[in-house]
């Protein structure tokens, strides 16, 4: 057991914003949260379970878009309480897991006090905590040295064979801006991450899993989330880990950790990487910074996104194929509206029958390598090979 010093968890945001934020909650009807949030803060285990569970029901009660941003401060409230009680009781892993679904599913009220809470926590299981889980022998970083036409063979039809994405080093920021970002054209820039301590910590996994190992993440399963068998699962990051080392590049279903903002969550890993400066060009603001983390053989369907990209490869390499936006009906799109972005071409298995427009596109395509990084117009269309 910790001592009674070392037993509490600190939510100064909680203790200000608690009274304000259940009146708001009372006003949307959660009356029996309310009820069992009060139990939980005078101690209560079981009521603050509940509360948790009442928060949770209402976080799924309808699109994620259209859930109050009330009850996700109610989440989190939730999870500092039963978190808070699981600490008193030296029960480490418990109190960091119901923090990460804190930090995942919450709202932003509460923000301060579930990252403190983390890092007390962290600071307090320390080493001790972090015990390696027993694995098989493995060879993660062995490089594979494949010919062109094993690799092409990996590919889809006609990778590889048309206009590939130019590449510069020392690209400065004006000539960026000048050559490319004003024209809407990609461009791979070769030697803009040297100085990231990611590039050799994170080909470590023994530090991923000695910082980050406890901590619980959201990934996906399956092939890509087009597919019917595609699911979503919250696991510790050295479950994931033991996963991508266990990889059969042939699986039906690989696990994968996407477009998550992964840095926002873990800390020690934000320190590891750095922003491009070329994120800023033309007085633009960073939208969002997500990670993608997994096993060879994943792939993204083809889609586009909403605004630029820089894409940084770490690690490993990528496949990219790019096509205009102004084909974009050749791509034959979802019509539904939460896949709209993405095309019904599996260019893996091109059915030409329903979509007799798509072989003869052109496109730009590359295999961005590690250490590299790839800027993206958001009017661009491609799938991404990982």
């Amino acid at each position: 057991m910790l001592s009674s010093s070392a037993a509490h968890l600190e939510t100064p945001e909680l203790d200000s914003e608690g009274p304000t934020l259940l009146h708001a909650i009372t006003e949307h009807g959660g009356y029996a949260y309310v009820s069992m949030a009060t139990l939980a803060a005078a101690g209560d285990p079981r009521a603050a379970e509940a509360a948790r569970e009442i928060a949770w029901e209402q976080l799924h009660s309808g699109p994620w878009h259209s859930v109050d941003p009330v009850w996700r401060d109610a989440y989190s409230m939730a999870c500092l309480h039963v978190a808070r009680l699981h600490f008193s009781k030296s029960e480490l892993s418990e109190a960091l897991r119901v923090l990460d679904m804190g930090l995942i599913m919450g709202g932003t009220l509460l923000r301060k006090d579930l990252d403190s809470a983390v890092q007390k926590v962290s600071a307090v299981a320390g080493d001790a905590s972090r015990v390696s889980e027993p694995r098989a022998e493995r060879d993660v970083l062995r490089q594979v040295e494949l010919d062109e036409a094993e690799v092409l063979q990996s590919l889809p039809v006609k990778s590889l064979s048309l206009k590939i994405v130019v590449k510069r080093p020392g690209l400065s920021l004006e000539g960026f801006l000048r050559e490319y970002f004003l024209s809407g054209s990609p461009v791979i820039i070769s030697d803009s991450m040297a100085h990231w301590p990611a590039r050799t910590k994170w080909n470590d996994m023994d530090y991923l899993r000695r910082v980050a190992g406890d901590r619980t993440v959201p990934v996906e399963v399956g092939k890509n989330y087009l597919c019917p068998e595609w699911k979503q699962e919250l696991i510790t990051f050295s479950q994931f880990l033991a996963r991508i080392e266990a990889n059969d590049c042939s699986s039906a279903d690989p696990t994968y950790l996407a477009q998550h903002p992964l840095f926002d969550q873990i800390s020690e890993l934000r320190k590891d990487i750095c922003i491009p400066d070329y994120c800023f060009a033309g007085g633009g603001e960073l939208r969002s910074l997500n990670a993608w983390f997994g096993p060879a053989g994943t792939v993204t369907p083809l889609h586009h996104d909403p605004h630029h990209n820089i894409l940084a490869q770490v690690a490993g390499k990528k496949y990219i194929r790019l096509y205009p936006a102004s084909l974009s009906e050749e791509l034959y799109p979802y019509t539904e509206t939460m896949l709209k972005n993405s095309s019904q071409v599996d260019l893996d298995n091109m059915d030409e029958i329903r979509f007799p427009k798509v072989h003869d596109l052109e496109f730009q395509d590359c295999i961005l390598e590690e250490g590299t990084t790839l800027n993206l117009v958001k009017s661009t269309r491609y799938p991404v090979g990982r």
